[in-house]
């Protein structure tokens, strides 16, 4: 049984990470969540199916409802606001700041308000090229760049929330390369492990990138991989075993592994032989691809997060042989 108790909100509970959350809090036997999310023309309603909340809210409707009323969905003990756009291509900065920086200031006044534990979603995006490094203790936030809209659209608001003091009570947490169950109606924002199975299955081979960078090889760009099962006990950790806990939190392995490393634990995973071809990367991405990226996780690890990181290549394993090859969701 989990140490939380009363009702739970949890926006983006439809989505990949969110509904993983969902998963885990029916695992430690809670259901008295109340989930937001916009289930749109995808099919990302189906990650809900075998989990089982309280009540279900359109997130425009929850919106509306809450600037009329604070008090219209009553007392909440936990906010896991993970509802976003998380499209590192989005393109409409308006829509980026209505919806990643403006709801993510209500919902924060209004927990911080209502005496509810208030954890989001930051991104490892607010790094940029992590050329001024991926340090979750600086108080430096100005120094960061984030290379994609997207990145921004986060990086305001953990600005927002250091220029009014309230990061000393709420958790921001930096996911790095999340991947896992339920990401299927992600398109092109799945991770390669999905994606690459879906390829080997229609062609038996799988296409990484060509390196732009002479001092990376090709399939030697590297990522901190994070299977979202690590990234969810993380993320409850911060209202579990941590609720005094503040401030911005690198989510990942702590380990950085190329994209042939992950590509090759794929196929392993299916019994066949690596069979992989380079691809020039697109434009648009070249000078918004990040080459390196590795979660420092000591100042989590510092709040008394003490399990061990699942191994990449038995992450994957769990993954391709319990959930893609199968078809199944999390809670199936």
């Amino acid at each position: 049984m989990s140490t939380l108790s009363g009702r739970i909100l949890v926006t983006g509970g439809a989505g990949f990470i969110g509904s993983a959350l969902v998963w885990a809090l029916n695992q430690r036997g809670h259901t008295n969540i109340v989930v937001t999310d916009v289930l749109g023309s995808d099919e990302k309603w189906k990650n809900l199916t075998p989990l089982k909340f309280a009540d279900y809210v359109e997130a425009d409707s929850f919106r509306r409802q809450l600037a009329a009323n604070p008090g219209a969905f009553g007392q909440f003990s936990a906010v896991f606001h993970l509802g976003a756009c998380s499209s590192t291509t989005e393109k409409n900065a308006g829509y980026l700041i209505d919806n990643n920086y403006n709801v993510t200031k209500e919902l924060a006044a209004w927990s911080l308000t209502q005496g509810a534990r208030f954890i989001y979603a930051s991104s490892a995006a607010t790094y940029g090229d992590g050329a001024e490094g991926m340090d979750d203790r600086s108080d430096d936030l100005g120094r960061l760049r984030p290379l994609n809209m997207y990145g921004y659209s986060k990086h305001l608001f953990d600005l927002y929330a250091q220029q009014n003091g309230w990061l000393s009570q709420i958790v921001g947490v930096k996911y790095f390369n999340v991947f896992g169950p339920n990401e299927d109606h992600k398109a092109d924002m799945r991770s390669l492990v999905n994606k690459a199975y879906q390829q080997i299955l229609a062609t038996g081979r799988v296409q990484l990138f060509k390196s732009h960078k002479p001092e990376f090889k090709d399939g030697e760009q590297m990522r901190d991989f994070l299977y979202v099962k690590d990234a969810i006990e993380m993320t409850l950790h911060f209202a579990e075993k941590a609720p005094q806990a503040g401030g911005l939190y690198n989510l990942g392995s702590g380990q950085a592994n190329t994209w042939l490393t992950l590509t090759r634990a794929i196929f392993t995973a299916l019994g066949r032989e690596p069979k992989i071809d380079f691809i020039e990367m697109p434009e648009v991405l070249r000078g918004k691809y990040q080459y390196y990226t590795q979660a420092d996780v000591a100042k989590l690890r510092a709040t008394g997060y003490a399990r061990a990181m699942t191994p990449l290549n038995e992450a994957v394993k769990d993954y391709v042989q319990g959930y893609l090859v199968p078809g199944k969701k999390l809670g199936e």
